[in-house]
């Protein structure tokens, strides 16, 4: 079966290296992501891989999401949540409820609302996968990350949700819980960090890396090879589960 598979947030970092290991894997990919640049390159060099321009919490351009979806795959067996947003970067006596507000929209209501939406494409399927994906964050408490914190914590219960309900159809769920992931995005979150606490961005890396038994970043081709296995033949009875993939953290970094 070729596996027909959308991934939010997919022409850049995690939601990429996870579109373009299906790809490889021989799936036909479709990707939604707010970047209008990232998506026509993606779909330039990728001939398997199409996509869609749009913000996952804006209901209209859902609509056009799944229209493109069902012209481009013609059903859908895996949804990969992977659009979020990072928020502000300010401890919760002066977090500004606007930030606040916009990352709950997209982390918790976005993917709310693509999954609602995928779900009756979902149960045509014969092995229907959706993949969450959460955080470090979302297994510790994150100093001056309120928001992204209590999004992540909040997608571990949606998860758990889908996989109580929709298991007895088939369909899987479960999360992937990254750690510090490789790349320009770690870089300004330590940039911001740097800047509340005082201390050089060298320290805040070292403080991260302390928190690991691996001292590493993580590789997002490791992170998609993860989600391939998952939504494949080999973990149909794995479902409502979390895959922490952070270096054994021991707290947020």
């Amino acid at each position: 079966m070729t596996q027909r598979v959308l991934v939010t947030a997919g022409a850049a970092g995690i939601g990429l290296a996870i579109a373009k290991a299906f790809a490889g894997a021989g799936a036909r990919v479709h990707i939604a992501d707010v970047n209008r640049e990232a998506v026509a390159e993606v779909a330039k060099h990728y001939s398997a891989i199409s996509g869609t321009v749009g913000d996952v919490s804006n209901p209209t351009d859902l609509e056009m999401l799944f229209d493109d979806v069902q012209e481009q795959l013609g059903g859908l067996d895996v949804l990969v949540n992977n659009a979020g947003i990072a928020g502000a970067t300010s401890p919760v006596a002066n977090y500004p409820i606007d930030t606040w507000n916009a990352v709950l929209n997209v982390n918790l209501t976005g993917t709310f609302m693509v999954t609602q939406r995928a779900i009756p494409m979902l149960k045509q399927s014969s092995a229907g996968s959706i993949i969450v994906m959460s955080s470090l964050a979302g297994r510790f408490g994150y100093p001056n990350r309120v928001a992204y914190s209590t999004t992540k914590w909040g997608l571990v219960g949606f998860t758990k949700t889908l996989s109580l309900e929709l298991g007895p159809l088939g369909i899987t769920a479960n999360s992937i819980h990254p750690g510090a992931v490789d790349g320009p995005r770690i870089q300004s979150v330590f940039q911001g960090r740097a800047k509340v606490s005082g201390r050089t961005i060298e320290e805040e890396i070292s403080s991260a890396m302390a928190n690991q038994s691996v001292k590493k970043f993580i590789d997002p081709e490791d992170i998609a090879a993860l989600a391939l296995f998952l939504a494949g033949p080999h973990a149909r009875a794995i479902s409502g589960q979390m895959f922490p993939i952070d270096g054994d953290s021991k707290a947020s970094m």
